[in-house]
């Protein structure tokens, strides 16, 4: 089993990407998504995820109100709309399946530990 994340390219700053992260072997509606970065000499992050309903979601502060993660359940795919782009989101973005929603003081959590399905991730260059 494996995920795909798709969508990636070089954009200005200010433009706008939609990735996309699709299963192969599996389906998602059982599994949270999440979305997580990595830039050159950097920690990877998680940016987004959304738990097995949809009703859960998490986004990283660095990209509140740019961002938006939605899923696809009819054609098994997760979505990251990413807006208004700047060279800092510059980085290779990976998405992951987690078989269960995890939450830590009572919220909803994104830590790339929980996810055991990874894909190959997905370049996305910002310039200024």
């Amino acid at each position: 089993v494996q995920l795909q994340a798709s969508g990636g390219g070089l954009v200005q700053a200010g433009g706008s990407l939609r990735l996309s992260c699709a299963p192969s072997g599996f389906t998602l509606d059982y599994y949270g998504i999440g979305w997580f970065r990595q830039a050159p000499g950097k920690e990877r992050e998680g940016v987004s995820c959304i738990s097995v309903s949809g009703y859960n979601t998490y986004y990283a502060d660095s990209v509140k109100g740019r961002f938006a993660i939605s899923r696809d359940n009819a054609e098994n795919t997760v979505y990251l709309e990413m807006n208004s782009l700047r060279p800092e989101d510059t980085a290779v973005y990976y998405c992951a399946a987690a078989p269960r929603d995890t939450y830590y003081s009572g919220a909803y959590s994104c830590r790339s530990a929980d996810f055991d399905v990874w894909g190959r991730g997905t370049q996305v260059t910002v310039s200024s």
